[in-house]
C-alpha cells in the first residue's frame, strides 16, 4: 500500500513513494469530465443536448445515465484481456458493447459505464482535433506542472511500480492516466479547488445525481455520483469526494475529505484488482491526519 496526503491548501503531508508510478485507472474519469466541462465553458456547448445520431447527452454520459452497457462484463472482452492480446479497435469494442442494446432509456436509470467515457473521449478528440493525450497535456497536466501522462503502450506500463504482466493500457478505452500518488492527489485538489473550472461548474460536478445505500464489505455507508465524480460517505469521515480505480493488478482511491475538522486529500494505491483495501486505507489515513495535523 502506498499513500500520499495533502492538506487543505495542497501542501504535501505524506508521500510513501515519491518516485513510484501507478496506473490511475478510473480516476481518469473525473479528469475527462473536467475537460468536457472546460470545453462547454469555452464554447457554450449544451451539455443536455442529444449527441448526433444518439439519444443521450454529454451530461448523461458523465453521470452514467446514458443507458449504455459497460464493456467490462463482456465474456469476449474478459477472455481477450486475460490472454494479454492486442486491444481491439474502438469500433469493434463499441459494436460488442452495443450488441444487447441499452440497459434503460437515457435519464431513467443509472449504470456505471466505461463505454460512455469512451464516447466522451471521442467527443473531446473530435472537438479539439487532437488525441486525448495531447489535450490532457495542454489543458491540465502542463499547467499544473505534473509529469503524469496518459499510458499508451506496454512500454509505458513497464515503468510502473507493480508488474503489469503484459497488460496493455489500450484495454482501458477511455484512457488510463499514470503517475505518482502525490500527483494524483494534487490533480484532484486542483479539480476541486483550482481554477481549471469556474466555481459554479466545480460545484455542479459534486451534485449527487445518483444516490444509493451502503455497499456490503466496502467502506461506503452511502454512495453517490455527480459529473465524473464520486460523492459518497464513509463512517467516521463523512463526505468522500473523488474516484476509485481498478485494473487487473492494482487499485486505488483518490479522494478529498471535506467534513473532517482538518480536511485532507488522500491518494492510496494497492496491489491486486480490488479497490476495497485502498478505500479503507484512504479513510484511515484521512482520520489520522485530521486528528493529528502536521
Amino acid at each position: 500500500m502506498f499513500t500520499a496526503v495533502l492538506d487543505q491548501v495542497g501542501t504535501v503531508l505524506r508521500d510513501d513513494a515519491p518516485e513510484a508510478l501507478f496506473p490511475w485507472w478510473s480516476f481518469t474519469k473525473p479528469v475527462i469530465a473536467t475537460l468536457v466541462l472546460r470545453r462547454a465553458e469555452t464554447d457554450g456547448t449544451d451539455l443536455d443536448a442529444r449527441l448526433p445520431d444518439e439519444n443521450f447527452s454529454l451530461r448523461q454520459l458523465m453521470q452514467h445515465r446514458s443507458g449504455l452497457r459497460d464493456y467490462g462484463p463482456l465474456p469476449a472482452y474478459q477472455q481477450a484481456v486475460a490472454a494479454r492480446g492486442t486491444p481491439w479497435s474502438a469500433e469493434t469494442l463499441l459494436e460488442a458493447a452495443r450488441t444487447k442494446g441499452t440497459a434503460f432509456a437515457p435519464g431513467t436509470g443509472w449504470s456505471y459505464s466505461n463505454t460512455g467515457y469512451l464516447l466522451l473521449r471521442h467527443w473531446l478528440e473530435q472537438r479539439h482535433g487532437t488525441p486525448l493525450a495531447a489535450i490532457l497535456q495542454s489543458e491540465i497536466l502542463s499547467p499544473l506542472g505534473l509529469q503524469a501522462r496518459l499510458a499508451g503502450t506496454q512500454g509505458d506500463f513497464a515503468a510502473l511500480h507493480w508488474d503489469a504482466d503484459g497488460y496493455h493500457p489500450g484495454w482501458v478505452y477511455h484512457g488510463c492516466l499514470m503517475g505518482t500518488a502525490q500527483e494524483a492527489a494534487k490533480l484532484l485538489h486542483a479539480l476541486l479547488f483550482g481554477d481549471l473550472l469556474d466555481g459554479p461548474t466545480r460545484l455542479a460536478m459534486r451534485l449527487r445525481d445518483m444516490e444509493g445505500p451502503a455497499i456490503p464489505g466496502r467502506v461506503w455507508s452511502r454512495i453517490g455520483y455527480g459529473l465524473g465524480l464520486m460523492n459518497g460517505e464513509a463512517p467516521g469521515v463523512g463526505t468522500v469526494l473523488g474516484h476509485t480505480g481498478c485494473g487487473p493488478f492494482s487499485a486505488n482511491l483518490v479522494a478529498h475529505f471535506p467534513d473532517l475538522p482538518t480536511p485532507v486529500t488522500v491518494a492510496s494505491f494497492c496491489a491486486g484488482g480490488d479497490e476495497t483495501p485502498a478505500e479503507y486505507e484512504a479513510v484511515s489515513v484521512a482520520q489520522q491526519h485530521s486528528n493529528n495535523p502536521a
